[in-house]
């Protein structure tokens, strides 16, 4: 059995509830590891190659035409869409679904890295690339992923994110087409539903930007901070406490890194799998002060292998965040409701409405429902 049969088991399992939630576990914690080898890497689409190449160095004409343009965001729109129609060439939702596909490959041949997945890294990206976003000044977001340019790509928030960026460069190299704002959003809803998370709402229609417009540093969270800082750093994005909490509860996927955030281990069981474990662990396990030499962080006095960040505590720490909480540690498809929402906001933030290709977001097809 593939690792990505057992993801589909693993997904229905989840919905149903057929397994008990012990033995789900112990099920999830092992799979990774087991099923880690990468399935044959499907061949590139012969006849489309020339097109996108292309496409590739019309598009980057455009951008050329940008950095020397006072036009702004309509002149690089306008070279984009220029680029297409020269190359007879407009993209629909099955050239997007074939990214998605070649995105859902890549997230499975992880062999040795972390738990066997590549997935968390790249929602990883995907979230650092659009929670830069000021609602004041109408900057950062996932508009122009200028996480590709120094010194954003080495914000301390950023590091180890080279990788899931390396990873995606090699779909683009396939479909060259695609803004990279596009890809690796496109890549975040890839990672959640390929995790046996809830399907995410997207659209494309973000365009490739230039290095001066990459955002200064903190903007993103701190982990070591408190629900003060919670508020600040999410309520420039635009969000209130319900969807803070809601997209805290991404930490039940992927683990610290101490070489990146100095942090160590996973928050959950199932680091692979997204689930409101999340949220169940922080109020039904005890949690206390792991005694190192790193920065302050929590382990859970049972088995001493999972985590929590300062950030993560305060939120059954703080009486309004507690109460949202506590909804997703007792209700699953709530926890999956209100994240699919979240995450759809935030992938979308920094990026004018008209750029949008599509009125309506699209839902993509998960890998084993091709």
């Amino acid at each position: 059995m593939s690792f990505s049969l057992l993801r589909g088991t693993i997904r229905r399992n989840v919905a149903t509830g057929s397994l008990p939630r012990a033995q789900l576990r112990n099920q999830l914690r092992i799979s990774a590891r087991r099923f880690s080898t990468p399935p044959p890497e499907a061949p590139a689409p012969k006849s489309n190659t020339p097109l996108y190449v292309g496409i590739g160095a019309v598009v980057a004409a455009g951008v050329a035409f940008y950095a020397f343009s006072d036009s702004g965001n309509t002149a690089i729109k306008s070279g984009v869409q220029a680029a297409k129609v020269k190359a007879n060439f407009v993209p629909t939702k099955d050239d997007y679904q074939k990214v998605y596909n070649r995105i859902a490959d890549i997230i499975d041949q992880a062999e040795n890295y972390d738990d066997g997945s590549y997935a968390p890294v790249i929602l990883r990206l995907a979230w650092h690339s659009s929670g830069t976003y000021d609602k004041d000044t109408k900057t950062g977001g996932s508009n122009y992923a200028t996480m590709r340019f120094s010194p954003e790509s080495e914000h301390g928030a950023n590091a180890g994110l080279n990788v899931a960026r390396d990873l995606m460069e090699k779909v683009k190299q396939e479909f060259p087409w695609i803004s990279y704002g596009d890809l690796w959003t496109l890549g975040g809803v890839a990672a959640v539903q390929e995790m046996a998370g809830p399907k995410v709402p997207w659209r494309p229609g973000r365009i490739d930007g230039i290095a001066t417009q990459a955002t200064p540093d903190g903007r993103l969270p701190d982990a070591t901070q408190g629900s003060d800082h919670l508020r600040k750093i999410f309520g420039r994005m635009g969000f209130n406490d319900q969807e803070i909490v809601a997209l805290s509860g991404g930490h039940a996927v992927g683990r610290c890194h101490t070489d990146r955030s100095g942090f160590e281990g996973p928050w959950t069981f199932s680091p692979t799998t997204l689930t409101n474990d999340f949220f169940k662990l922080l109020f039904d396990e005890k949690w206390v002060w792991k005694k190192w030499n790193g920065p302050k962080q929590l382990e859970d006095k049972t088995t001493k292998t999972l985590m929590m960040l300062p950030t993560d505590y305060v939120l059954v720490q703080d009486k309004s965040f507690k109460k949202y909480a506590k909804a997703y540690a007792d209700d699953n498809d709530l926890f999956f409701k209100d994240f699919s929402a979240v995450v759809a906001k935030l992938f979308e933030l920094g990026v004018p409405i008209e750029q949008f290709v599509s009125a309506e977001p699209w839902i993509m097809k998960n890998a084993d429902e091709k």
